[in-house]
């Protein structure tokens, strides 16, 4: 009896002691997690249901010289459903399933609806709750989703899930892409304006403490060390989008003319550097269509070939030629230098000729032996002139990527018998087109060697918080008695030489023709393919803008500059003197006035404009709004313009904000096509108006 009662005491005691180590090692457990892993435990607790978000900041536009947008940011979604959400009843998504796939297709055009339902039923059987319905959908296809079956109930009821991103967009398209540059996040790449100035553009993001709720909803917190995003500041370029336009209009006309491999133009204010226009043209083999893939006119060194006879002739100059109508003998219209030969290839005559008509007709031979009867025996010195004119240094533009360029030293290994002679006439070194530009523009700021510049100002919330200045890089590139000789035969190509064909242009142009044939590495140059290329400015007698067009590998037959490189130089200058009162000359303006034939708009709009350029005006004949200007014999008249009320208003010949705010004012949605005058709406005059309805005018300039 003992031992049993011993038995059971001994198991007793062994139960009471188990479970006090029970509560021990729960004591120590609570003490360990209370005293040292508390801090980590809650750490890691808030991890899960708080913590710091980014807040991106809203990248800076980049601007047109007049704060036109060349590239912005905008608003794009990526839609994604909670397909299984516990709020949808199978009976509710069984019956609206299909109609839901019917919008979608209709809306995005990338899936049938066929495919949108079931791939949404095989996500709802799979308890997808992320189901990604479409990627970068629009604001505009946004407000109409949230219209469809299911999703017309809201994130929560409708499992819509809606998360917000932003989009870079270039307004005008294509126009001066290469330029402006991009983005591209996921390699941190930025080319162009873009990558010059991303810092600038892309502002810095801030945080905020959020915490985590049911639904898996994220809610701001107050916290006192939230950090506020900065957003990114605006660049104002130097780039005028008209004249852009037409740079790359006739860039293209031409390319596609001559087939070209590739093209490139720039427009250059020659006191301030700003550049006007660039447009870079590559025909994209793939799709044999002319795209901005590269950007040529920065980044592509090229021998220059007879463009390059300007600064030889100006190292003469400055070694004391004088008289331009010497002579010299050309003979046959080639020459031997130390086994190779150098011919001429334009229709110059044999024998002698002057200095002058050797640079004006572009003979290689004369200008060849010109610098080399000068300089063969302390060809240094040749060199040592150029390098004074800093055309062997980069430009240090912002945009990266500028080709370096590539003026040989007498020290150099490659340095040979007939690199003198072949430095003469542009070959055995390079330069990209901008160097070659900013070098004639030099020379038409009278010896005054600035740097390109492509933004003026940076702005914030539309303060100018910074401008930029003409930068010098050489005060002077050579003596004014240089600058006036060059300034004389570079006019003399135009009136006399191989660039006839802009003589009868209203306004005076100086510039030089250039057509390269093109190295094929140890087989020497290629005879079949060319860069043909003419750079120069105008007005020459008060030189304002220079530019340069090369366009590299026509392939139609012909390949002179005269025929592929000068038509897009004119293109490019009649349309800065057509819109440039300040270039025009007195002798090519009419005597008498023109007045406008016809012209609708805004009345007190009408009556400034006539009286901002002195036309006779009479405007007692009416008083409404809206006025249509009509010529008389001795002024213009304006007269009513009627809107019948409940019919569309005829808004043609009107300008695109007059014509926005009547049509808006109507209650009608307006889409725009085009830059300039109303010339056709979609909805005729005189059709019953219902408010709503989208009105569709199309402008031209």
């Amino acid at each position: 009896m003992k031992n049993i009662k011993a038995d059971i005491l001994w198991r007793v005691f062994l139960v009471y002691l188990v479970m006090l180590l029970f509560g021990l090692a729960i004591i120590v457990k609570v003490v360990i997690i209370q005293v040292k892993e508390g801090p980590e435990l809650l750490a890691r607790a808030d991890s899960l249901t708080i913590r710091y978000f980014n807040v991106e900041a809203s990248r800076g536009n980049v601007c047109a010289d007049d704060g036109s947008l060349l590239a912005t940011s905008v608003p794009i979604f990526d839609i994604r459903m909670d397909v299984a959400s516990n709020l949808i009843s199978d009976n509710d998504f069984n019956n609206n399933i299909g109609d839901l796939a019917r919008e979608l297709s209709s809306l995005f055009g990338n899936k049938s609806t066929w495919e949108y339902k079931s791939e949404l039923q095989k996500a709802r059987r799979k308890g997808n709750r992320y189901y990604l319905v479409k990627s970068n959908v629009t604001y505009e296809q946004l407000k109409k989703l949230r219209n469809f079956p299911i999703f017309d109930r809201g994130k929560y009821k409708g499992g819509l899930i809606i998360i917000p991103k932003t989009k870079r967009q270039k307004p005008f398209g294509s126009l001066a892409m290469r330029t402006i540059g991009y983005e591209n996040k996921d390699e941190n790449l930025f080319v162009g304006l873009e990558g010059a100035y991303h810092e600038l553009l892309r502002g810095k993001d801030g945080k905020q403490l959020r915490r985590r709720i049911n639904n898996g909803d994220w809610i701001p917190l107050f916290d006192e060390n939230e950090i506020e995003p900065v957003n990114g500041r605006d660049i104002i370029t130097t780039i005028d989008v008209n004249l852009q336009d037409v740079a790359e209009s006739s860039l293209y006309n031409h390319l596609v003319e001559h087939q070209a491999e590739w093209g490139c133009a720039v427009l250059m204010e020659v006191e301030t550097g700003k550049i006007k226009a660039i447009a870079n043209l590559t025909l994209d083999k793939k799709s044999g269509q002319y795209k901005e893939l590269y950007n040529y006119a920065v980044g592509a060194p090229i021998e220059p070939g007879s463009t390059f006879k300007l600064p030889s002739m100006i190292a003469l100059f400055e070694e004391g030629l004088e008289n331009l109508d010497d002579t010299i003998d050309i003979g046959k219209g080639w020459k031997v230098y130390h086994g190779l030969t150098i011919k001429d290839v334009h229709g110059i005559r044999d024998g002698k000729v002057s200095i002058r008509e050797v640079f004006e007709k572009s003979s290689n031979v004369g200008v060849s032996q010109l610098v080399t009867d000068k300089f063969k025996d302390h060809p240094q010195d040749y060199i040592d002139l150029l390098y004074q004119m800093s055309i062997n240094e980069p430009l240090g533009i912002e945009i990266p990527g500028e080709g370096t360029p590539y003026v040989k030293n007498t020290k150099d290994k490659s340095w040979s018998a007939v690199s003198l002679p072949y430095m003469s006439i542009g070959y055995e070194l390079q330069l990209t087109p901008l160097q070659i530009l900013s070098f004639y523009n030099a020379v038409a700021n009278n010896g005054t060697y600035v740097k390109p510049m492509f933004v003026q100002e940076i702005r914030e919330s539309g303060r100018v918080i910074e401008s930029f200045k003409p930068e010098i890089i050489n005060k002077s590139i050579c003596s004014e008695h240089a600058i006036e000789k060059a300034h004389e035969i570079l006019e003399g190509v135009v009136q006399e030489g191989t660039a006839t064909s802009l003589k009868k242009s209203p306004y005076t142009v100086a510039g030089k023709t250039g057509t390269a044939q093109i190295a094929a590495g140890s087989q020497g140059y290629d005879k079949q393919n060319y860069n043909a290329s003419f750079v120069g400015y105008f007005p020459a007698d008060q030189p304002k803008y220079s530019c340069i067009v090369v366009v590299s590998r026509p392939s139609t037959g012909r390949y002179y500059a005269s025929s592929v490189a000068v038509p897009v130089f004119k293109d490019i200058a009649d349309k800065v003197y057509a819109t440039n009162l300040e270039i025009q000359r007195p002798d090519t303006l009419p005597e008498s006035k023109i007045y406008p034939l016809y012209a609708k708009g805004y009345q007190p709009e009408l009556k400034k404009i006539y009286d901002l350029f002195d036309i006779p005006l009479d405007s007692m004949s009416t008083h409404s709004e809206w006025a249509i200007a009509l010529k008389e014999d001795s002024a213009v008249v304006l007269k009513t313009r009627i809107f019948k009320e409940g019919l569309v208003p005829n808004v043609k010949g009107m300008g695109a904000r007059d014509a926005i705010y009547v049509l808006e004012s109507l209650g009608l949605k307006v889409q725009i096509i085009g830059r300039g005058f109303v010339r056709d709406q979609s909805i005729q005059p005189g059709a019953r108006l219902i408010e709503g309805n989208q009105i569709t005018i199309k402008l031209s300039v």
